[in-house]
C-alpha cells in the first residue's frame, strides 16, 4: 500500500549530487523552494523545471522514484487546486453557481500553483534521496551553529530532525506489515463509503502507534546505554568540506536565481501578448 513512498529514504549511488556538502544542498533547495514562489510566469517557472530536472539527472536517481514522493501529498495537492479553481476570481467567467465560479484565470492559476507544488515536492526528495541522514543531520548542525550563542539546542534539533527522517521509512515498513496480518484476518480497507474506510483504518493507527512508540524508547535505552549526552564535547569523525562540485553548483543556482528575476522583469517586454495570458499575479 505504501510502498511507493520514497519521501525520506535514501538512494545510495555514486553521483555528482551525492558528493555534494549537505549545507549546500540544504542551502539550495531553500533557494530553489524561493524561486519557485518568486516566479510569477510560466517561463520563469520552467527554467526552475529545468534546474530541478538536471539535478535529478546529476543525481542519478530513477525518475520514478522522485516522482513516487508525490503520492504521500497527492490529496493536499488535489484538494488545494480544487479549491483555487473554484474560488479563484476572475473575468471570464465558464460556470458559475451560487459561491463557486470557474474562470480562465482561475485556471490557469491552479495549473501553475500545481506544477509550483510539485516541483517543491520533487526538490525536497531529491535533497532526502541523495543525503544520508547524519549527513543532513550535520549540515543542519553546522548551518545553525551561530545560534549556539543564544543557547539554542542547535544539535538536539538537528538530531531529532535527523531521527524524524530515518523513522519514515521504518514506519511505512510497520504499516504495511499491520495492513497484511489485518487484511489475512478479514480486514476490508478498499470496499464501502468513507465513513467505513476511515473507521477501517483505526485498527492500523493504534498498533502502529504503539510500535512508534516501542521504537522510540528502544532508541532511547541505546542512546543511555552508549553514554549519549547530547553536544556536549563531541567531536565529528567527518567534517564538512565546501569542494569544487560545491562552487560549480552555487554557479548553476546563481544563474538560476538571476535568470527567474530576469524572467520576471522583462518577460513583458519580449512577449506583450503572450505574456498577458500567462501571468500569475
Amino acid at each position: 500500500m505504501l510502498n511507493d513512498v520514497t519521501f525520506g529514504q535514501y538512494y545510495p549511488a555514486n553521483s555528482f549530487v551525492h558528493r555534494l556538502d549537505p549545507r549546500f544542498k540544504l542551502l539550495a533547495l531553500i533557494a530553489f523552494i524561493v524561486m519557485l514562489f518568486v516566479a510569477n510566469n510560466f517561463y520563469a517557472l520552467a527554467a526552475c523545471a529545468v534546474l530541478l530536472f538536471a539535478a535529478i539527472a546529476a543525481a542519478r536517481v530513477p525518475l520514478g522514484s522522485v516522482l513516487r514522493s508525490i503520492k504521500g501529498v497527492i490529496f493536499i495537492l488535489v484538494f488545494t487546486g480544487i479549491l483555487n479553481v473554484f474560488f479563484h476570481s476572475g473575468k471570464t467567467v465558464y460556470w458559475q453557481w451560487g459561491i463557486f465560479k470557474v474562470t480562465s484565470e482561475g485556471i490557469i492559476f491552479t495549473v501553475f500553483l500545481m506544477f509550483r507544488l510539485f516541483f517543491l515536492v520533487m526538490a525536497s526528495s531529491i535533497l532526502t534521496l541523495t543525503t544520508t541522514p547524519v549527513s543532513l543531520t550535520d549540515g543542519i548542525e553546522s548551518l545553525l551553529k551561530p545560534l549556539k550563542l543564544i543557547r539554542f539546542p542547535v544539535h538536539e534539533l538537528a538530531l531529532i530532525m535527523s531521527i524524524a527522517l530515518s523513522f519514515i521509512p521504518s514506519l511505512i515498513d510497520e504499516t504495511n506489515r499491520i495492513i497484511s496480518a489485518q487484511k489475512a484476518r478479514g480486514a476490508d480497507f478498499e470496499s464501502g463509503n468513507i465513513f467505513k474506510r476511515i473507521k477501517a483504518v483505526v485498527p492500523i493507527l493504534i498498533p502502529l502507534l504503539i510500535s512508534a512508540l516501542r521504537r522510540a524508547e528502544e532508541l532511547g535505552d541505546a542512546m543511555d546505554s552508549r553514554c549519549y549526552s547530547g553536544s556536549k564535547n563531541r567531536t565529528k569523525y567527518k567534517k564538512l568540506r565546501f569542494g569544487w562540485r560545491d562552487l560549480l553548483a552555487f554557479l548553476l543556482v546563481g544563474a538560476l536565481i538571476a535568470g527567474v528575476v530576469l524572467l520576471n522583469i522583462y518577460c513583458y517586454n519580449i512577449f506583450p501578448q503572450i505574456y498577458a495570458y500567462i501571468r500569475i499575479s
